[in-house]
């Protein structure tokens, strides 16, 4: 089938059975057109958490975000269109780790960014998002935090709390943020004088240091959308957001930081998935019901954190 043929059969599919598709930001721009909800990580999991009315919800992203959806609504059926959609960085993180460092600072709680597994999840205090890591963190009454595992966004929190941050694992990081550098930002600034950075906290110290803006994909788009002093930006994430960030502000330019910074997990989705997804109902999600039910109450606690 060609495009078009396949966004019909979709669109017919998902009424037929009562579907919504979600993706994510970083999705390719043909999977983001058909979605029925486009957000970041913890966008897509409020949305399976509040939809009430679907029967199933396809999520176009990596395997974490489609466990979460399972553990914040296990009544639906959670489909993944592509089984092989992992995420590097949520598998540094080893159980052993965390079974360690819990032993090693048996008072200090632990801190599991929503880029997890739910085994991992399960195995923590609280979750938290890029968006809201720092507040999370000072909420939290104890002066040292385990956090992990990206360890560019824990010196992040280091850097905005008073608190004192262990990463866990020391080195855990995003391979496609680890890609964006400041010498190709400072180059791209010689070219767009007048442009603003924006840039992810997943990205190196050298990138957030020179950034005007640091923020979650969700962040990002608010500040693009609601700048009116500029109209051209370098952006510090991974390459599928522009479609959206473009579609959403035709007037505005957005020049990608890096050239490689595209993530291929994310880009291992297609129509075609998302289509013989939704027809066969192929690569349900689960979480054995011990893990879930501890995983869950992390995510709740995050969502209930003042």
């Amino acid at each position: 089938m060609n495009p078009q043929e396949l966004v019909e059969e979709i669109d017919h599919l998902r009424k037929e059975k009562d579907a919504i598709i979600m993706a994510h930001n970083y999705q390719r721009p043909e999977v983001q057109d058909i979605a029925d909800y486009v957000g970041d990580s913890v966008e897509l999991a409020r949305k399976a958490m509040d939809e009430k009315e679907a029967k199933i919800l396809v999520v176009a992203a990596v395997d974490f975000m489609a466990e979460n959806a399972f553990l914040l609504n296990p009544k639906k059926k959670i489909l993944i269109p592509n089984q092989y959609a992992h995420c590097p960085m949520a598998r540094m993180l080893e159980l052993d780790d965390i079974t360690r460092y819990r032993e090693t600072y048996p008072r200090i709680p632990i801190v599991l960014y929503v880029n997890t597994f739910a085994e991992a999840k399960a195995r923590c205090d609280i979750c938290c998002t890029s968006a809201n890591a720092p507040q999370i963190v000072e909420s939290l009454h104890s002066d040292k935090v385990i956090f992990g595992p990206d360890c560019n966004l824990a010196e992040f929190v280091q850097e905005r709390t008073k608190k004192k941050i262990i990463p866990i694992p020391e080195q855990g990081f995003c391979p496609t943020h680890q890609i964006f550098d400041a010498e190709s930002i400072i180059s791209l600034r010689t070219r767009y004088p007048e442009a603003k950075v924006l840039a992810h906290p997943e990205c190196r110290r050298e990138v957030r240091h020179i950034a005007d803006f640091v923020g979650s994909t969700s962040q990002i788009i608010k500040y693009a959308r609601e700048a009116t002093d500029v109209n051209t930006f370098i952006i510090g994430t991974e390459e599928g957001i522009l479609h959206r960030l473009k579609k959403e502000n035709p007037q505005k330019e957005f020049i990608l930081a890096h050239g490689l910074g595209i993530c291929p997990n994310m880009k291992m989705t297609t129509l075609e998935h998302i289509y013989l997804s939704l027809r066969d109902e192929i690569y349900p999600v689960t979480v054995p019901r011990n893990i879930a039910s501890r995983a869950r109450r992390a995510l709740e606690r995050m969502f209930n954190a003042k």
